[in-house]
């Protein structure tokens, strides 16, 4: 009796599996992709009805018809208004009730944001908006909160220095506030690898100090191998309370971001951000400082140089000096070379 009862019951498990294989054959339909074809993404917004989704599949021909997809996502009991929001992919030979399961599962492709050395807050809100769902203006309106920042324990000068220049793996649908704790959480990965948060409290710095001194060695040259050597002279600078008079931190203050020459005009502007005109670090950061400048204020060169001045030869490099005389001479170097190649 018992083993007649195990036949039975595995019997009617085959029957039914049949059953339900050609159920799905019978309204699964031909594939969305045909084989060899590239992926497809669609984005649904937050708030989309499924009035709005199936629209969206229509414009982008991945349903056959919308009486088709109906029926279906009926069956497979989709019918969320609104309809989950998200980035979701669309492979090659993929039937409608895998992509409808994807859907009401909510089963996202992820996207990589990537950050760069962007200049100021308003070009983050730009780039992070050309990854994802929520537009430039509902991340400089959360930029500019300042009882937000408060609550993470940073001002809106001081914020930039949060962002650490990478790729990011996130949702479409990320909001400006989960983008934030998102990169909070980065920051604070960074500093406790190779121990970065622990050289700037030898260095007598906070994060935020050592991320706005490496933004002006970023902005100082394009030569990474170079960077220490610079850094070492601003540190040296800021122990024995001499200006830093930093170019870049002038061309901030002015916002002159097209000048190719840093001129008088630049150095008079009255801002704490133009280190020619206070002492110490200015407000805050002057642009995303690259992780190559970040670890070379906090492992920089101990030298007693405290000038520098480009070669003016084409190289991008500059020369280093102890004292004002030397430097002087090396600006008539730089000067003479600029002659030299007719600038």
């Amino acid at each position: 009796m018992y083993r007649k009862l195990l036949r039975f019951l595995l019997a009617f498990s085959i029957i039914a599996l049949i059953s339900a294989y050609f159920i799905y054959r019978s309204v699964a339909g031909p594939e969305i992709l045909a084989e060899g074809a590239e992926t497809v993404y669609v984005e649904i917004p937050h708030g989309t009805s499924f009035e709005a989704l199936t629209r969206i599949l229509l414009a982008k021909q991945l349903i056959p018809n919308e009486a088709v997809f109906r029926s279906l996502a009926k069956k497979l009991n989709y019918e969320a208004d609104p309809v989950r929001s998200g980035r979701f992919a669309v492979e090659p030979g993929m039937k409608l009730p895998d992509f409808i399961y994807r859907l009401r599962n909510g089963k996202q492709a992820p996207v990589m944001v990537v950050l760069t050395t962007e200049r100021e807050l308003t070009d983050v809100a730009a780039k992070v908006a050309r990854f994802i769902e929520p537009d430039a203006q509902a991340f400089i309106q959360l930029f500019q909160n300042e009882d937000f920042l408060d609550s993470l324990g940073y001002t809106r000068e001081n914020l930039m220095s949060l962002f650490i220049p990478n790729s990011y793996e996130l949702y479409w649908d990320t909001s400006p506030r989960d983008f934030i704790r998102r990169m909070i959480e980065e920051h604070d990965i960074f500093w406790k690898r190779k121990d970065r948060y622990i050289r700037a409290n030898q260095l007598e710095l906070s994060q935020a100090d050592v991320y706005t001194l490496a933004s002006i060695v970023e902005k100082e040259t394009l030569q990474d191998d170079e960077k220490k050597r610079m850094a070492g002279v601003y540190y040296n600078r800021l122990k024995i309370d001499m200006k830093l008079q930093a170019d870049p931190t002038a061309v901030f203050a002015s916002r002159d971001f097209n000048t190719n020459r840093v001129t008088n005009y630049h150095l008079q502007v009255d801002s704490p951000y133009n280190t020619y005109k206070y002492k110490g670090l200015p407000p805050g950061p002057i642009a995303m400082a690259s992780i190559a400048s970040i670890d070379a204020v906090l492992n920089h060169e101990q030298h007693d140089y405290l000038y520098f001045c480009a070669k003016g030869d084409g190289t991008g490099y500059h020369t280093f000096a102890k004292n004002l005389e030397a430097h002087k001479r090396n600006a008539e170097i730089y000067r003479e070379n600029r002659r030299k190649r007719g600038k």
